[in-house]
């Protein structure tokens, strides 16, 4: 029996009842795929995920791969090749990729949705599946000689990683010392040591294509310090013919010379890679090609964080929707005491666990949670189908990127933070003891799911990018749309009389949020020395803040959307509906009023808390920890 448990009902309510996807899909830059096919491909992918791609997830954690340093190789098991074939024969990758690599290019709302489950399912499956994604980057910003070797990456199936960081400089990428020399024929040699890199230790594909930072060495005005200095190069694992892609017999010098023993995600290789070393492996120089022939790295390799930012806040929402729908199975089955208006009576029959007013508590808060977050991912995705849109048409929508890269963090950042620790708290807790035994999946979601708090910026570098540049660099203009957006559903009478407590919790969160917001502002600004009374120091109060700042926005947000789709819901329950469906639309308003009620009342405290900071803090001596 499968571990996952998928919620398709609410992934195509979003996607065609509140969203409005079907508006999207069969026209312009997705003629090829309409709303009939879009259900048709996220129904196969349910199935798939269901029973194919999630059939090795235990097998994978158990039996994970182990490390031969003389092969330099960390050999996959069987069951998740297995699994891993079945998603690549399917082609839906295709739908990720554009035309001229041999695409069908589908709206970001689709493949997200599509997302949601490969990676509740399977995660590690989209991660070593990430070579055509990558390839795009490639096509995009290379030469001819770059888009040819975009295109073997598609046709061959080859893996690829991101490669940033080093032992000396993780979240600090500026300060890498990886080193690029350029050849005589125009090609580069590369040395240096990489770490944490995923998928680098892949025996599924017959190349690996590494996209690595490094800095350029005896070049004039390049290769300077700090991010711009970066530049990015493909370095592939086994030398290939430039013309035919195929494989010379030479290997080059990118070698895996070590895979971390994880918490958990075990089947994802997160490997030491180490490039040039004349006494790793055969000693051959690492050669690769400067991507474009521009010195542009930082700006290239965003282009696949951002994508990758997505991917980990739609995994972790999709492991918190699977371990609330294990825990609701759970509760429904599990007899234990008797009812609470009964507690007196020793000899009341008991009953399932559901009728405790405290697992009902903690099932709701799950319920309301994963559904605020798919909302969450879900329209931040249809943000990006409006980019894809104008891009068809050789244009830019600039207020679609800009509420993109604001709520990417949100997406990121909140959303990994939000469900790792309800996995922990809430979904394990509900099984009680067994919830703790590996007889249950839960105990290794928690595991996997830590994972997300710390891939691509750990949450704390989501808040000081959220603030810093998302919106202080941005002048406030996307979280101005989106605060209107919220304020113009507050004024309305969404709900029909139903919502009207809920509205109002709203518009006091709202202004909260705004004045953490100038609380914030105000305080970066009294940090310039240049200003009469400027203090320096005072940047500490912002910076013991951004965290906060992230999660009480995203609260808003999240509150925001789950009361869009309970009008949607009041609506069509005002119609005649199914039972099934009566009973789905009465949940969708019940996780929006508790979600309202019992989360957005605390944000009054978080402007209060934030108000009152001061740098005692800061100015504690070290010893004193």
């Amino acid at each position: 029996m499968s571990h996952y448990k998928s919620n398709m009902r609410d992934i195509e309510f979003n996607l065609f009842e509140v969203l409005n996807r079907d508006e999207v899909l069969g026209t312009g830059a997705f003629e090829a795929i309409d709303s009939e096919t879009a259900r048709t491909i996220l129904g196969e992918m349910d199935r798939m995920a269901r029973e194919d791609l999630a059939a090795s997830y235990e097998d994978s954690d158990r039996n994970p791969p182990v490390f031969d340093p003389k092969t330099n190789s960390a050999p996959l098991p069987a069951a998740f090749k297995k699994s891993y074939k079945t998603y690549m024969d399917s082609e839906y990758w295709r739908l990720q990729i554009n035309e001229d690599l041999g695409g069908t290019p589908a709206p970001s709302s689709l493949i997200w949705a599509m997302g949601e489950l490969i990676l509740g399912s399977n995660a590690p499956i989209w991660m070593y599946a990430a070579g055509p994604m990558f390839a795009g980057v490639v096509w995009n910003n290379g030469t001819e000689r770059d888009k040819k070797i975009a295109q073997f990456m598609v046709d061959k199936e080859w893996g690829a990683t991101m490669v940033l960081t080093e032992p000396d400089a993780g979240s600090d990428v500026g300060a890498g010392r990886t080193k690029a020399t350029l050849n005589d024929d125009g090609s580069w040699n590369i040395t240096g040591v990489k770490r944490f890199i995923t998928s680098a230790a892949n025996d599924m594909t017959e190349n690996v294509i590494h996209l690595v930072l490094a800095r350029p060495q005896g070049i004039d005005g390049v290769g300077g310090p700090g991010t711009k200095g970066l530049s990015m190069f493909i370095v592939p694992e086994h030398r290939f013919d430039l013309e035919t892609g195929e494989l010379t017999g030479e290997r080059n010098g990118a070698y895996v010379t070590n895979v971390e023993h994880k918490m958990g995600i075990k089947v994802s290789n997160t490997c030491e890679v180490t490039f040039g070393d004349s006494s790793v492996g055969g000693g051959e120089a690492a050669q690769g090609w400067l991507v474009g022939e521009v010195h542009n790295g930082i700006a290239q390799m965003f282009q696949v964080i951002e994508n990758a930012r997505m991917m980990v806040g739609t995994k972790a929402i999709a492991t918190l929707s699977t371990g609330y729908l294990n825990a609701l199975e759970y509760a429904k089955t599990r007899e234990q005491g008797a009812d609470l208006t009964e507690s007196a009576n020793k000899a009341a029959p008991r009953v399932t666990i559901t009728h405790h007013p405290d697992v009902r508590r903690s099932l709701m808060t799950q319920k309301a949670f994963a559904e605020a977050m798919r909302s969450l991912v879900l329209y931040t995705a249809s943000w990006q189908d409006q980019i894809q849109i104008a891009e068809h048409t050789g244009e830019r929508n600039e207020l679609a990127e800009r509420i993109n890269d604001l709520l990417l963090p949100i997406v990121k950042g909140y959303g990994s933070e939000r469900s790792w620790v309800l996995l922990g708290t809430e979904s394990l807790q509900t099984l009680g003891g067994s919830g703790f035994l590996q007889e249950y999946p839960i105990e290794q979601y928690v595991r996997d799911a830590k994972i997300d708090t710390l891939y691509e910026g750990t949450t704390a570098i989501q808040g000081q990018d959220f603030f810093f540049r998302k919106i202080v660099k941005d002048q406030a203009k996307a979280l101005g749309y989106i605060n209107n957006e919220i304020d113009a559903f507050i004024k309305s009478e969404a709900g029909n009389g139903r919502l009207k407590v809920e509205r109002e919790l709203l518009a006091k969160a709202l202004e909260d949020g705004g004045a953490l917001v100038n609380h914030m502002i105000g305080t970066l600004m009294s940090a310039d020395e240049s200003a009469e009374g400027g203090n320096i120091k005072n940047i500490y109060k912002v910076g013991l803040n951004t965290s906060r700042l992230l999660m009480v926005l995203g609260d808003i947000v999240c509150a925001w959307l789950l009361l869009r789709g309970a009008d949607v819901a009041l609506q069509k329950l005002s119609g005649e509906v199914s039972a099934s469906d009566k009973a789905f639309y009465e949940g969708k308003v019940a996780a929006a009023q508790f979600f309202a009620r019992t989360n957005l009342p605390k944000l009054t405290a978080e402007l209060a808390i934030a108000e009152a900071t001061d740098l005692s803090i800061m100015e504690l001596d070290e010893a004193s920890f």
